[in-house]
C-alpha cells in the first residue's frame, strides 16, 4: 500500500516530466522543417494582394492611359525576356527588382503628376516589395542582374518615350509578378498589344 502512496504522489510529476521531453523533442526535430518552410515563403505574396478590384483597376487603368501616348510599338520592356536563363525559383526575386526600379526610377519622378493613379499604385508596389523584403535569389545572379541591366538600358535607349513605356506596361508587371510571387494559377502575361 505504502507503494501506491509513493507513485501516486509522484504520477503528476511524471506527467509532466513526459509531457515536458515530448514538447522539446517535437520543437527540436522540427526546426530544419520550419526554417525551410520559411524560406520558401520569403520569396512568395498572398493572392489576396492581387484580388482587390480597386487596384488593379487602378493599375490597368494608369497603364491604359500611358500605352496610348506611347508611340512605339516595337519594343518592350516588361515581358519573357526578362526570365531568359533565370530559374523559376529566383523568378520572384527578380521581379521584386523590376518593381523596386519602376517604383523608384520611374513612378516617383516627374511622371507623377502627368497621369492619374500614379501615387495609389506606386505605394501598392512598394507595399509588395516591402512584404517580399526577405526574398534573396538562390545560385548565381549574374544572369538577374544581366537581364535587369539589358531592361534599365532598354528603357534609357528609348529617352523621354522609356518611362511612358514603362507605365503602359504596368499592367503586364502587375500580372508577371503575380504570376512569379504567388502560388495561384498562372494568367496570361503576354497578353499586351505593343
Amino acid at each position: 500500500m505504502a507503494s501506491l502512496q509513493t507513485l501516486s504522489k509522484s504520477f503528476p510529476g511524471w506527467v509532466f516530466f513526459c509531457c515536458c521531453c515530448c514538447l522539446l523533442l517535437l520543437l527540436t526535430s522540427s526546426l530544419p522543417l520550419k526554417e525551410a518552410s520559411t524560406a520558401h515563403h520569403a520569396c512568395r505574396l498572398r493572392k489576396v494582394n492581387f484580388q482587390q478590384p480597386y487596384i488593379r483597376n487602378r493599375t490597368y487603368t494608369l497603364a491604359k492611359t500611358a500605352s496610348a501616348s506611347d508611340k512605339d510599338t516595337d519594343n518592350r520592356l516588361i515581358g519573357q525576356q526578362l526570365f531568359v536563363n533565370i530559374r523559376e525559383n529566383n523568378r520572384c526575386y527578380l521581379m521584386k527588382r523590376v518593381v523596386e526600379f519602376v517604383v523608384k526610377d520611374v513612378l516617383l519622378t516627374e511622371v507623377k503628376n502627368q497621369y492619374p493613379y500614379v501615387e495609389e499604385v506606386a505605394q501598392f508596389l512598394a507595399f509588395l516589395t516591402s512584404e517580399l523584403s526577405s526574398c534573396k535569389f538562390s545560385g548565381k545572379k549574374e544572369n538577374i542582374e544581366k537581364n535587369l541591366e539589358q531592361m534599365k538600358d532598354k528603357m534609357e535607349q528609348l529617352g523621354e518615350n522609356g518611362k511612358t513605356k514603362a507605365i503602359g506596361e504596368l499592367d503586364l508587371l502587375f500580372d508577371y509578378m503575380e504570376n512569379a510571387c504567388t502560388d495561384a494559377p498562372k494568367r496570361g502575361g503576354n497578353k499586351k498589344k505593343n
